[in-house]
């Protein structure tokens, strides 16, 4: 299913793309385009992840910089039967994470200093469970390169704006296409929305919840991000709508065009589901190995009262 909605939504980008170029450069300028198309999706089947990584000023932390969040990536990672992530941090006081990479032995997982201050460590490894939930279920390289071509789609029609005009206006195309431009931006961005299933989030909540054992630790994090979101914005984000779908919450402010960018179902009917799949699974350890992916629950796990030093 990933292959095949990852070849999907890259014909679709593609003939976007296409169009954008037609509307600026005729039938040359659609060729230009689908060649550019060709060479971006190569790129950033590749590259995507350096770029969202590089977008937000990630650096890499290992064993000597970040102990406790490296050893208790590794163990979920283990739990979950999946090859052990590189692990970055992101200095931003906004509590977020996102995972990305092009299949799980090239997979990253990236979290805010504000996540690993703000929460408690179970609630933490809530959070990190559901980003592997995200790479076991092989979304990382839909939603990292729908990201990546997004955003060049965005830009391609900002081009547009200043140069499709001044086509032969007999055409047709010229004013017409000089109007469409302008509004190709948040078309991109409903592309994403629309492409991006809102299911995921759902389907990580639930394989990351059985992943850390315990579903209200998932709940509580969620609840304390999505407040803590709302007052504190992401520059970054904000200037990168197009990568808002990342996230495990929506990094956006929510004004102007950014609520196109709301591919995130709510935060209280996923902490509803949650819920419902705790009281599901009963005592906390009621998980099974087969439920999480893997064989018994490693030494990832300590008391909520140790956070630091997070590198």
């Amino acid at each position: 299913m990933s292959y095949f909605r990852t070849a999907l939504l890259l014909a679709g980008l593609t003939a976007l793309f296409m169009g954008v170029g037609y509307l600026i450069g005729g039938g040359t300028g659609a060729v230009i385009a689908l060649a550019i198309a060709a060479a971006t999706n190569l790129f950033a089947y590749w590259n995507s992840d350096r770029m969202v990584l590089a977008m937000y000023g990630a650096h890499e932390v290992d064993r000597a910089t970040a102990p406790e969040l490296v050893d208790l990536v590794a163990g979920l990672a283990a739990r979950a039967a999946l090859p052990m992530p590189r692990v970055f941090l992101i200095d931003e006081a906004q509590p977020n994470a996102f995972a990305t990479g092009r299949n799980p032995q090239n997979a990253a997982v990236a979290v805010t200093t504000g996540l690993v201050q703000s929460l408690s460590r179970e609630e933490l490894a809530g959070v990190i469970a559901h980003e592997l939930a995200h790479i076991k279920h092989h979304d990382t390289l839909l939603m990292t390169i729908t990201a990546t071509i997004a955003g060049a789609i965005s830009m391609l029609a900002q081009f547009g704006m200043f140069f499709g005009g001044n086509r032969d206006n007999n055409n047709g195309p010229g004013i017409l296409g000089s109007i469409a431009l302008m509004i190709l931006a948040p078309l991109a961005a409903m592309l994403v929305q629309m492409a991006i299933s809102r299911t995921r989030e759902y389907a990580a909540d639930d394989l990351g919840a059985r992943i850390a054992g315990e579903p209200l630790w998932l709940a509580s994090a969620l609840a304390k991000i999505d407040n803590a979101a709302h007052r504190i914005p992401n520059a970054d984000a904000e200037h990168h709508p197009a990568t808002a779908h990342l996230f495990i919450i929506n990094p956006l402010s929510g004004r102007g065009f950014d609520n196109l960018f709301a591919t995130h179902p709510s935060t209280e009917n996923r902490i509803t589901a949650l819920r419902e799949l705790g009281r599901e699974l009963g005592a906390r350890g009621a998980v099974s190995p087969a439920d999480a992916g893997h064989a018994p629950q490693g030494p990832w796990y300590r008391s909520s009262s140790s956070r630091g030093p997070w590198g």
